[in-house]
């Protein structure tokens, strides 16, 4: 009867499910999830929430910008007489940014999990305003040629190397920070923050678009986002300066060195592969919704300027609303119900809504159709971020969540290219939709595969 109850005992142990006691691998971090880990006070939580999530907002308001004006950017500092050429240029020079986020995510993702997070947070905010300023001043091809593209695409690279680790960071920090029973609603607003952004931007579109004649846009009036992203700046250094350690990275007396961390990558890349597909639905839908809805509204659907920045905008809002409400249901009812029911609606619907939008273009069928996607959006990257924080390895947790946020981008950030692509060689507008149903698939497959890392076998 003894040797029976050690064996059921035995056998107990090792069930491992989303609520039960982690067990942890030889190079994991202590986890945030352990009884008794030191959580900051909800005052205080929220306040480092609002740092971290300030830095984020500006990190994607200027990665985000350029895309939002990519007419214009075309428009300045592409030689050709062809709208089309100079719009495909400037998409390619956006995509462009997104080829150095895995060596960003490898190089500062590693330094992250060894220096700590809250340094990691300055650096790369340091990295991207470099990289913004580089585009907001560079003068226009009529006056220094084919440098100026030259030095846009730098500048451009120099914001991908940055914001490969910086979604990361934060998410990883987030998640860090907060307690298993709301982490999913406090990493919810790394993406929410991200919306606040897409709000900014297209608010300054609307204004722009309402008081500056086209053609002053096209000119110089584009500069104008960039440069006040540049202004508020060292509002937000000094923010991120304030921020303490996490008590989760400052537990462990050791972190991984450089061959560390790939020896751990090589050993775990299936995680990674995994963490890929998840994200590339993430990514897809993103753009489709934000940065490519300016371009899509206008150079397909002939609406105005005006209309498509204010279907952004409201995408916008209406993601900063629902982030929240479905990270904190994914804390309730687990992520896997949450990702699959977005995807399977993805599936099932984004290519019909948009085959019903181009069937007869107008404003208030863009707002029905991009605020559909918003929605599955939300619900699908509610759960979808903090889940990946926790499927990657614990020691490498900035480096693996990066990396694989990272490899997806390489293809989910050249969406508004893909999308332009695939309309032009197809003839059919409605391929947006076809594109997105497409990374759900992909983000299904995830979904299926997925398993926590604490309760994956050893």
């Amino acid at each position: 009867m003894q040797i029976l109850n050690k064996t059921n005992k035995k056998k107990s142990m090792t069930k491992s499910n989303y609520n039960s006691t982690p067990v942890h691998r030889s190079d994991a971090l202590p986890s945030e999830d352990t009884p008794g880990a030191d959580h900051p006070p909800r005052q205080k939580l929220y306040k480092a929430v609002i740092q971290v999530a300030c830095g984020n907002m500006l990190e994607m308001y200027d990665f985000m910008v350029f895309g939002f004006y990519a007419l214009a950017i075309g428009h300045s500092f592409f030689p050709s007489s062809d709208p089309t050429s100079k719009l495909m240029l400037a998409l390619a020079t956006f995509g462009a940014g997104f080829l150095m986020r895995p060596l960003g995510a490898l190089v500062l993702g590693a330094y992250v999990d060894r220096i700590g997070r809250r340094k990691g947070l300055i650096v790369t905010l340091s990295l991207m305003a470099a990289g913004t300023l580089i585009v907001t001043i560079t003068p226009g091809y009529t006056t220094l040629g084919l440098i100026a593209p030259s030095v846009v695409l730098l500048g451009r690279l120099l914001q991908g190397f940055s914001a490969g680790v910086e979604l990361g960071s934060t998410s990883v920090y987030l998640s860090e920070i907060a307690s298993p029973h709301n982490k999913g609603f406090i990493v919810s607003f790394q993406s929410a923050s991200q919306q606040v952004a897409v709000m900014g931007a297209a608010g300054l579109g609307v204004a722009m678009t309402s008081f500056l004649p086209q053609a002053e846009i096209m000119s110089w009036g584009w500069r104008i986002p960039f440069l006040l992203g540049c202004l508020i700046i060292p509002i937000l250094f000094f923010l991120r300066r304030n921020l303490e350690e996490t008590e989760v990275f400052t537990s462990v007396h050791s972190h991984p060195r450089f061959s560390e961390t790939l020896q751990t990558i090589y050993r775990e890349w299936r995680s990674i592969v995994v963490g890929v597909l998840m994200v590339l639905m993430t990514t897809t839908s993103f753009y489709v919704i934000t940065a490519y809805t300016p371009s899509f509204g206008t150079a397909v659907l002939h609406l105005s300027a005006h209309d498509s920045l204010v279907v952004t905008l409201c995408v916008g809002i209406t993601n900063l609303l629902l982030l929240p409400v479905f990270g904190a249901l994914s804390d309730r009812v687990g992520r896997k119900k949450l990702l699959l029911t977005a995807t399977i609606l993805a599936i099932l619907t984004a290519y019909p809504a948009m085959s019903w939008l181009i069937a007869a273009p107008s404003f208030l069928k863009l707002l029905g159709v991009e605020l559909w996607l918003a929605t599955l959006y939300s619900l699908y990257n509610g759960a979808a971020v903090v889940y990946l924080t926790e499927i990657v390895p614990p020691r490498i947790r900035t480096t693996g969540f990066s990396l694989a946020y990272s490899l997806a981008t390489c293809v989910g950030g050249f969406t508004p290219l893909i999308c332009t692509t695939l309309i032009q060689k197809t003839g059919n507008s409605a391929m947006p939709g076809a594109w997105l149903a497409v990374a759900a698939v992909c983000g299904l497959v995830a979904t299926l595969l997925a398993r926590p890392y604490d309760s994956q076998p050893a």
